[in-house]
């Protein structure tokens, strides 16, 4: 028997505008909310309604043997919020269900775990409060932003209470052994490790249109047997990809839905298979073995590290500037300064800012309002030089009140 897990990641992050040096002092504005709205309406009309629409006849049409796996990130849920109640009210639709599970992971997309242990607990605290907050569920596995793992995340992750973690099942740490069992992370007692089947899934999320492919076309029939095979060598095949692959990064006119509606019929033939959520699946199996991963490793790239965002200068530069700046925000009391910082933190800008080349980097162009790399750190610095001069001016007014508090209090 062997249980398909589809988990659909809905990110999207608060663009900058064309911050210039001229604009530092004078214009607190960061973040291109018409640009935000252009991509999110884009997106919504392109992937969310449709979809949306798609999976919730599929759960009518199927009951509980439809049942997948939602991570929102705390930007895109602002973004339903501010820009299309509907689109949020389509999301708690399909939650509503009970057949469609919401998970953990840090509020703003961020790569807090890299630079600050406190931020990231936060972040995630934050997350959680949000998914509670919106939808009504709380979190109970964990994914970390792009996949990005190791062992000390499993850890961490289970310390908070966590039942599963996910990573990328990538070959280098897996050996000769099959994504698609269920492991216990090494150093960890409780929390299970649920591992993407990277080819399957990216079959359908990169190499579903591409006619230079030898197995194009792909129809829901050929996928379906491809899942059937793993029937006696393994109990879940973890389906993780982006959302806007369905409208977006495939276009409907490469009948990207139509073999998404087809899918469910096609593998429910089997009585073999059955649909489940990465928790329904974590409850149902037991670990089969320990899976060690004492380095960084991530679903981004054809090299599974965390290099997309930290690989040169300029993102080791932002990075650390920005992360620099964390207790002084903190301390400021500002809502707004904390608020615009944690916006920063998304890993989007610091993706913008890669120079290197690699497979599926197409995929990644489609949202960038930058004509290089280097046009997006230069705006990145500008805004954390004004950040930074706000944070000041903040600190040197707390400074002057407390310094008017004590005269008050002193005797003469």
């Amino acid at each position: 028997m062997v249980s398909i897990c589809f988990y659909f990641q809905v990110h999207q992050p608060f663009r900058l505008g064309k911050y210039s040096l001229f604009d530092i002092g004078k214009n607190p504005s960061y973040f291109d909310d018409s640009k935000n709205r252009e991509v999110f309406d884009k997106i919504a009309k392109k992937c969310y309604l449709p979809m949306n629409n798609l999976l919730l006849d599929l759960i009518h049409q199927h009951k509980d043997k439809f049942r997948f796996t939602f991570s929102f990130s705390g930007t895109a849920m602002e973004q339903f919020e501010k820009y299309s109640p509907d689109i949020l009210q389509s999301f708690k639709n399909l939650v509503d269900t009970g057949n469609v599970e919401i998970l953990g992971e840090t509020y703003y997309h961020s790569l807090a775990w890299l630079y600050s242990k406190k931020e990231f607990k936060e972040q995630i605290k934050m997350h959680s409060d949000k998914v509670k907050k919106l939808f009504g569920v709380k979190p109970s596995v964990f994914r970390n932003t792009e996949l990005i793992y190791n062992n000390e995340i499993a850890k961490f992750a289970e310390d908070l209470g966590y039942k599963a973690v996910l990573a990328e099942g990538w070959d280098n740490i897996l050996g000769w052994r099959s994504p698609n069992f269920i492991y216990r992370p090494k150093g960890c007692s409780r929390i299970k490790l649920m591992l993407k089947n990277y080819k399957l899934s990216d079959d359908v999320a990169f190499r579903f249109s591409d006619k230079g492919w030898a197995e194009y076309p792909l129809n829901a029939e050929k996928y379906s047997q491809w899942i059937n095979a793993n029937n006696g060598n393994g109990n879940v095949v973890n389906l993780f990809m982006d959302y806007e692959t369905f409208g977006e990064h495939q276009w409907e006119d490469t009948g990207i839905f139509n073999f998404m509606r087809m899918l469910p019929d096609e593998l429910l033939k089997n009585n073999d298979n059955g649909f489940l959520a990465i928790s329904d699946a974590v409850k149902k199996y037991s670990c089969v073995g320990e899976v060690d991963v004492p380095h960084l490793l991530s679903w981004a790239d054809v090299e599974r590290d965390i290099s997309a965002w930290t690989g040169n200068r300029m993102q080791q530069s932002a990075m650390k500037r920005l992360y620099d700046m964390e207790a002084a925000v903190k301390r400021c009391g500002s809502k707004e300064l904390l608020e615009s910082w944690r916006k920063l933190t998304t890993s989007d800008h610091f993706y913008y800012m890669c120079t290197k080349w690699f497979a599926d980097g197409d995929v990644h162009k489609y949202f960038n309002p930058y004509d290089n790399p280097y046009d997006c750190f230069i705006i990145f610095m500008n805004v954390l030089n004004d950040l930074n001069a706000r944070i000041e001016h903040c600190r040197g007014r707390k400074s002057i009140k407390n310094l008017f508090g004590l005269l008050n209090k002193t005797k003469y």
